[in-house]
Formats: C-alpha cells, sequence, structure tokens
C-alpha cells in the first residue's frame, strides 16, 4: 500500500492506524498535528484511524524553544 506523507510517497507494507505510522516515525503523537485527506485529525482519532491505500498526511511537529 502507498501513502503519501508529508509530499512524499510511502510504501506501507502492513496495515497501520496513524498512531502506528506517527511511532515508526519515531515521532511524539502529543506533539504532532496530522491532516488526513485535508481534514485536520485529532488525537483522540489517532489510533482509531487505519490509513488505506493512496491517503495523503500532512504531519507538523511543534518545536519548543526560547
Amino acid at each position: 500500500m502507498i501513502i503519501t506523507v508529508n509530499g512524499k510517497d510511502r510504501p506501507l507494507s502492513a496495515p497501520a492506524t496513524v498512531e502506528q505510522l506517527l511511532e515508526s516515525l519515531e515521532l511524539d503523537v502529543k506533539r504532532v498535528a496530522v491532516e488526513l485527506n485535508q481534514a485536520i485529525l485529532a488525537k483522540d482519532r489517532f489510533a482509531k484511524t487505519s490509513l488505506k491505500e493512496g491517503d495523503t498526511l500532512e504531519i507538523v511537529q511543534f518545536v519548543g524553544g526560547g
């Protein structure tokens, strides 16, 4: 299955949820915002939302600093 993450095609060898994808990318689910197919996805839906062939995700990671 092929999905698009931040403009780049990414193959997935097995079915995955948004949360599983974030974990595989080593991203902290508490520090990101995800847009799935042009709609913002609530954090409480990450573990419940399965990815499908052709899905497009934009992932923004929040970075603190001072």
